[in-house]
């Protein structure tokens, strides 16, 4: 890609990109040329899910170019940036305020923009992403690539899922100066995210059951974050028992809030309802109704009751990994049951989810995950861990305790990984106690 001819930039380009207050912000931000990131390309993905768009982008921009911090949809051959000229990204850094165009190659604002016919523009809604002093840094924004309308629903969930954006970069920011003042802010979030996670897990009758918590590696600008990984095991009535896994979008308060809330209404919820499926429906309703964040979340939710010849249960999952179940002759087997993540921003419906019906007898285990673990990879972005090397790490273990097998498939990870720990890790097991 050419550079731009900034001999040319500052008459084409509004006065607002070279601000040196903005791009002394942009620096500061510490996003330029930096890889992806799940708590923005998380982001990105439900803008997709809510608008049907094809591509969705959150960028950042100095007075040279449009870096694509995230860029879904987009051939990673194709480079990650455009230059500033040729984006509708300065437009927002111009006015400060969103930008849709339902018919890109008709729009006089867009049209003669390279970026149009380059990324196959037919319709583009662009908001701005602001730092904590108010610069514009970037752009969020979905393309389509035929022309069409955007809802106001759709615009209006476009325009908070900016915000979380901008939110994410300021809670960031705090906390690297929160570090750089010398307040124990790692300390603080470690022990705010102890708090989420119950301090052990009740001894549920005859079952062997582990799980841990394994935080993402705290050298990076943003190490001292709560995060939303989180699990729970409880007795609910008579006989029966429920377990749940979720992973709340992003970090930091935002995600602390939301986790809270999915522990406590899963709690009270499954205490009330059968059915894994209503549980999950109800926790959504409470995330729509309370509105304590626009994060979302992913959540696999078992219901089981132990009986004379194991356990009987059923999996539901809100767009959860699949659960994994180790036979006692150390076959793996994947649990499945379709359904979409929870998200205040979509609508409330019955239809979403299934629940997938299972049986594990003496010597079998179920184990819930989240994606932390099939994520791992070297500093050096080499292949993540993925579900098969899970998947035959955890047949290896046959024959070990609940606490064991968690442990192993963590070094297995690790050692996969080099050490490095690209995001927080959450593992829960429960293992039918063998016949002896």
């Amino acid at each position: 890609m050419m550079a731009a001819d900034t001999s040319r930039s500052a008459s084409e380009l509004p006065e607002a990109v070279f601000d040196p207050a903005r791009l002394a912000a942009v620096a500061e931000s510490g996003l330029l040329d930096t890889a992806p990131e799940g708590a923005f390309d998380d982001l990105a993905q439900l803008a997709l899910a809510i608008t049907g768009a094809q591509k969705a982008f959150f960028t950042v921009a100095d007075g040279r170019r449009s870096f694509w911090k995230t860029a879904l949809g987009m051939d990673p051959a194709a480079g990650r940036e455009n230059d500033i000229r040729d984006s509708p990204c300065h437009i927002l850094i111009g006015t400060g305020r969103e930008l849709i165009a339902e018919d890109a190659v008709r729009d006089p604002r867009i049209k003669d923009l390279a970026a149009v016919d380059a990324l196959d523009i037919g319709a583009w809604a662009g908001y701005p992403v602001f730092s904590p002093d108010g610069h514009v840094l970037g752009g969020f924004c979905v393309v389509d690539e035929n022309a069409r309308p955007f809802t106001p629903a759709q615009s209006e969930a476009l325009r908070t899922l900016a915000r979380s954006v901008s939110s994410e970069i300021a809670l960031r920011r705090a906390l690297r100066q929160a570090r750089a003042s010398g307040e124990a802010s790692a300390a603080l979030a470690r022990t705010l995210q102890d708090s989420l996670l119950p301090p052990r897990l009740p001894k549920a009758p005859g079952l062997d059951v582990a799980a841990m918590h394994l935080p993402a590696d705290t050298t990076g600008a943003a190490g001292a974050e709560v995060v939303g990984d989180f699990y729970d095991l409880f007795h609910t009535r008579g006989k029966s028992w429920c377990a749940v896994m979720g992973d709340v979008s992003g970090k930091g308060v935002d995600a602390a809030k939301v986790t809270a809330l999915a522990r406590y209404t899963v709690r009270a919820e499954a205490t009330q309802h059968t059915s894994a499926v209503t549980v999950l429906h109800r926790l959504h309703e409470a995330m729509v109704d309370q509105q304590v964040s626009d994060r979302f979340l992913t959540a696999a939710l078992v219901i089981f009751r132990p009986d004379a010849d194991g356990v009987r249960g059923r999996f539901a999952s809100a767009g959860h990994p699949p659960a994994l179940i180790l036979r006692a002759d150390s076959t793996v087997e994947e649990l499945h049951a379709d359904g979409m993540l929870l998200s205040p921003l979509l609508p409330i419906s019955h239809d979403r989810h299934r629940e997938t019906p299972f049986r594990l007898g003496p010597g079998d285990a179920l184990l819930l995950y989240t994606d932390g673990i099939t994520e791992a990879r070297s500093r050096d972005r080499g292949p993540v861990f993925g579900d098969d090397r899970l998947a035959a790490a955890l047949a290896a273990t046959h024959g070990r305790t609940a606490a064991e097998t968690l442990e192993q498939l963590w070094q297995e990870a690790s050692i996969h990984a080099g050490g490095h720990a690209v995001d927080d890790t959450a593992l829960m097991l429960l293992r039918v106690t063998p016949c002896t």
